[in-house]
């Protein structure tokens, strides 16, 4: 599955809305997840999990800013992902069955904040790029 020319338009016209508030909405993002997938949980039993806590935050910036990388390569989404895809597979072991969920809880809480832009193309191509960075961040584990 590639990014068509539209799909690339509108992860980007999407990041320039978010702004500087992409971590932001990436915390809210896994404080959803948190909350509706408790079996994420398990990997980040070292943080403090309680919606607000500046640990939530300060992994919602680093996921925020993978994302943002991602976002600005949309050419060569296993180059730019590559380090952060052997982190979670050799070292992290995060079940790679997460990042779609993560995916599903950033497209709702997308969806929530700018529900006028979230047509069904903008899901649809979000959506996609989600699925890709799920992709290639899995890649490392065959």
């Amino acid at each position: 599955m590639a990014l068509s020319a539209a799909d690339r338009a509108a992860v980007r016209a999407l990041w320039r809305k978010l702004g500087s508030n992409v971590g932001v909405y990436v915390t809210e993002a896994l404080e959803r997840l948190f909350a509706c997938f408790p079996a994420t949980k398990t990997y980040f039993s070292r943080l403090d999990l309680s919606p607000g806590s500046a640990q939530v935050k300060a992994h919602g910036q680093k996921v925020a800013d993978a994302l943002t990388l991602a976002a600005g390569h949309l050419d060569d989404l296993p180059g730019a992902l590559s380090a952060l895809s052997d982190l979670h597979a050799r070292e992290l072991r995060v079940d790679p069955a997460n990042f779609p969920l993560l995916g599903h809880c950033l497209l709702v809480t997308w969806a929530r904040h700018f529900p006028g832009d979230f047509s069904p193309a903008m899901h649809a191509s979000l959506d996609k790029f989600l699925s890709l960075v799920a992709e290639v961040l899995a890649s490392r584990y065959r």
